[in-house]
């Protein structure tokens, strides 16, 4: 290992104690496997205008960690449930879906996104870090929000700075079953919360909590909307593709 891996190492470690969420060596090994993998991908498609190493570090990595508690309290309790399932809707270069199953292989993760080419950067970080337990699905939301095999199938459904949070819910709530949450991780957000209580709503949901925090050892403030989701999501719902971001609930 070079230097410069050496030095993220260290950096993702310390950034993570900071949050609260110590990191193994073997885990800091392979976020750093994926960055750099992200890194050279990079090159040739589009996947993040996020490049540097400490830019990586703190607004992927770190950024991506900080739905841990939010998830550690689910599953603490549903003390009976072996694994949790959740899935990354719209996750990109696999943000924060691939660092949450780095840091916890008991979960199983599904990291969904609509264009291919980045699904096969994904199928391919799943294999060279043997994350078994992730899947990558090329779909729209809109469509895999129908598929039986999906709908209604999660613990939780995570989207970080997608869309819109009245555009979002309708994206993500048909994924999660009764009980489940729907995390949505954004930055400040004040106007957020009245524009999407209707969509929440009619989605089947109810907000729990929003939990607003500045990034430790930053100025960059975050915002995670918790909806918890109490009654089943109508079949007319989500709308077809397209039609969330065109027509906003």
């Amino acid at each position: 290992m070079n230097s410069a891996d050496q030095l993220f190492m260290a950096n993702i470690q310390k950034l993570a104690r900071l949050g609260g969420e110590p990191m193994t060596q073997e885990q800091a090994d392979l976020l750093t496997r994926y960055c750099r993998m992200l890194q050279k991908w990079n090159e040739k498609m589009n996947l993040t205008a996020v490049t540097d190493d400490d830019g990586i570090a703190v607004k992927h990595i770190q950024d991506s960690l900080t739905v841990l508690p939010i998830m550690d309290a689910f599953m603490s309790a549903r003390s009976g449930q072996f694994r949790i399932r959740f899935i990354d809707i719209g996750s990109g270069a696999g943000l924060p879906g691939l660092p949450l199953l780095v840091m916890r292989p008991q979960w199983q993760g599904v990291l969904l996104d609509s264009l291919a080419k980045r699904i096969r950067f994904l199928e391919t970080v799943i294999q060279e870090l043997g994350l078994t337990h992730a899947t990558a699905v090329h779909a729209r939301a809109e469509d895999a929000g129908r598929q039986a095999g999906l709908r209604d199938r999660f613990d939780l459904a995570i989207a970080r700075a997608v869309a819109p949070l009245n555009v979002l819910v309708e994206y993500c709530l048909p994924f999660v079953r009764v009980n489940g949450v729907f995390v949505a991780m954004k930055g400040k957000t004040d106007q957020e919360w009245p524009q999407a209580n209707r969509a929440v709503q009619l989605m089947g949901g109810q907000l729990e909590t929003i939990k607003t925090f500045t990034l430790p050892g930053t100025d960059q403030h975050r915002s995670l909307f918790c909806i918890r989701k109490v009654e089943p999501t109508l079949p007319m719902y989500p709308r077809k593709a397209g039609m969330p971001e065109k027509k906003p609930l």
